[in-house]
């Protein structure tokens, strides 16, 4: 199995020939890169035969696919969660499709994950197996309560199990970061689990959202993408402190990112 190289941490892309195909239509050459990915995957997960290895293999393909049109990815910060002892709570910022598949390839290799999702995505034609492989936690997005009882009833579970979740806060994908729309649900599933908390920091504006199917927007090569992950915090009190450092990691990473 092929997996990400990390030095110090680091992976950023070195892939400097594009195509003249992905040079001149970098949405169809990636696409037509990309859905055979996503069909090899739900069928493999139909027959139930995705586990973590596959998750990781297929997440890391669209990686490359991305890479080989021209975008350049750059991750920081890795060694925070790679030593980590144990299961944590991963909250980031939410901006495009791009994080929901090229995550798996960063972190499932080094700390079995899940994600909570929209309940929508595990009904979703062709992904839904896939995504019902993840044993995600699911949520409404539209009742505020019953969907932070999901989240640390299901959570609390799967972290107990030893599994990390990854959680983004917003109520929809943006890029714009919002912190007034960026609640605390992350925060509460940590301090009921009592597991650490690692920021993620993302731009991924570079595949774009849709007008008509939102999942499938432009992808732009000019456009770099960055992930970065922030020192484990431990929750104290009720995590309004800790709330504030996670956003105002994203919020400085995002101000660096757009220098």
């Amino acid at each position: 199995m092929e997996y990400l190289i990390f030095r110090n941490g680091l992976y950023e892309t070195s892939i400097d020939k594009v195509s003249l195909l992905a040079r001149i239509a970098p949405s169809f050459s990636f696409y037509c890169k990309l859905l055979p990915i996503v069909f090899k995957a739900s069928s493999n997960a139909k027959r139930s035969m995705y586990g973590n290895v596959e998750w990781s293999e297929s997440s890391l393909d669209v990686l490359h696919a991305l890479e080989h049109v021209g975008i350049k990815i750059k991750i920081t910060g890795v060694d925070y969660f790679k030593n980590l002892e144990g299961p944590c709570v991963f909250i980031g910022n939410h901006m495009s499709t791009l994080e929901t598949f090229v995550l798996p390839a960063i972190i499932q290799p080094l700390k079995d994950v899940t994600f909570v999702v929209k309940k929508s995505l595990v009904e979703y034609p062709v992904f839904k197996y896939v995504m019902r492989s993840w044993d995600p936690i699911t949520v409404s997005r539209t009742n505020p309560r019953d969907d932070l009882k999901a989240v640390l009833e299901g959570g609390v579970e799967r972290l107990k199990a030893g599994r990390s979740i990854i959680i983004f806060p917003q109520t929809t994908r943006t890029t714009v970061f919002d912190p007034k729309a960026f609640n605390t649900i992350g925060i509460k599933l940590a301090h009921r689990a009592n597991v650490p908390v690692v920021p993620i920091a993302l731009k991924t504006d570079a595949w774009g959202n849709g007008k008509y199917l939102k999942d499938f927007g432009k992808i732009d090569p000019s456009k770099k993408v960055y992930f970065a992950f922030g020192e484990p915090l431990w929750i104290k009190g009720r995590g309004t402190e800790d709330h504030n450092k996670v956003i105002e990691f994203i919020i400085s990473k995002l101000e660096e990112w757009d220098k």
